[in-house]
């Protein structure tokens, strides 16, 4: 089975204004250069890192994104969106319902964030089966600025306790690999934090075989566990954005997660196959109407993009995947 994860999908609101048409919005043009990548993936999951909690639409510090920001995500070929992180309440309880709803509507399946307790007791942890493996897929946020999360409503907050709970559970289900999706650390540092580390180390010693991280909104190292020369563990410490308008050194692009586990029979333990990578940049230019926003891939040919890409581009480019490069292959104690 193959695995994508890719970085925080947000909306400013120069990304809302770029995607207005006369009959609504549409994002599609944002993903037509990535969308063989993530539909070629068994399974592809994004951090949904905005609401959808209706208009007035909004941008940093509290987003409401329009829903079709989440169908053209969904059409790029994103299976599971992850909506634990610190953006979840934004809408309040209101704008949390209703992205929950908006994407029940849209059958996308998604995870972090409840309207109550007993839709999260039905629902968590969200299991997959695919190719006859199972997996468990958990979800957690260090906090949501501040703003109360009003019962009945729940969103997964990074509480070892609660955690270890969790796993406890989901090992009822007998997955064949735990996976666990963290929204953590501090914004724009390229190395994780000892609080990141230390929840690694937890979750590894859990049970979770592989841990994805979002919310620094720039890349961060990949460290692998090897048990018998094998990968055992693999922790992305952070992807980086997906899609933004954040203009943050570094913060122009980010990493898809790309993974490969599997089985030799029903009764054979999971093996992480492959654990790679690839980076992706966001274009930013103007034309006569708006600025366009368009991922590029960093291995696409700049010759077979239209409009052409320019040569400060190219170099704004290949400086975000040098620095990159280096980042994530820093050795992580």
């Amino acid at each position: 089975m193959s695995l994508l994860f890719a970085g925080d999908a947000m909306q400013h609101l120069p990304q809302v204004y770029s995607a207005k048409t006369e009959n609504g919005y549409n994002y599609d043009a944002c993903f037509h250069l990535i969308k063989d990548n993530i539909a070629s993936a068994d399974i592809a999951c994004v951090n949904f890192e905005t609401v959808l909690g209706g208009k007035p639409y909004t941008g940093y510090p509290t987003f409401s994104s329009p829903d079709e920001f989440a169908s053209a995500l969904k059409n790029a070929g994103f299976d599971i969106f992850f909506l634990a992180n610190n953006h979840a309440m934004d809408g309040g309880q209101k704008g949390l319902e209703r992205t929950i709803n908006v994407l029940d509507s849209l059958q996308i399946k998604h995870t972090g964030t409840f309207k109550s307790p007993h839709e999260r007791t039905f629902r968590y942890p969200l299991m997959l089966i695919k190719n006859g493996i199972r997996i468990a897929l958990l979800n957690y946020t260090y906090k949501t600025n501040g703003i109360p999360v009003k019962k009945p409503s729940m969103v997964n907050f990074a509480d070892t306790f609660l955690i270890k709970k969790d796993l406890e559970i989901a090992r009822l289900y007998k997955p064949d690999i735990i996976i666990a999706n963290m929204h953590w650390g501090e914004e724009y540092l390229t190395y994780p934090t000892t609080e990141q580390r230390k929840m690694a180390q937890f979750l590894i010693n859990n049970g979770v075989r592989i841990v994805v991280g979002h919310h620094p909104h720039v890349v961060q190292p990949v460290s692998v566990y090897q048990k018998e020369n094998e990968p055992a563990n693999v922790v992305y410490y952070s992807l980086g954005n997906f899609i933004s308008n954040q203009q943050h050194p570094h913060a122009d692009g980010g990493m898809m997660a790309e993974i490969v586990i599997h089985k030799t029979s029903d009764e054979a333990p999971v093996e992480i196959q492959s654990h790679t990578y690839s980076f992706i940049w966001v274009r930013k230019y103007r034309d006569e109407e708006k600025t366009n926003y368009v991922l590029i891939p960093t291995t696409f040919s700049p010759k077979a993009i239209t409009p052409p890409v320019s040569k400060e581009e190219k170099e704004t480019m290949e400086k975000f995947v040098e620095h990159a490069e280096k980042t994530v292959r820093k050795t992580v104690p």
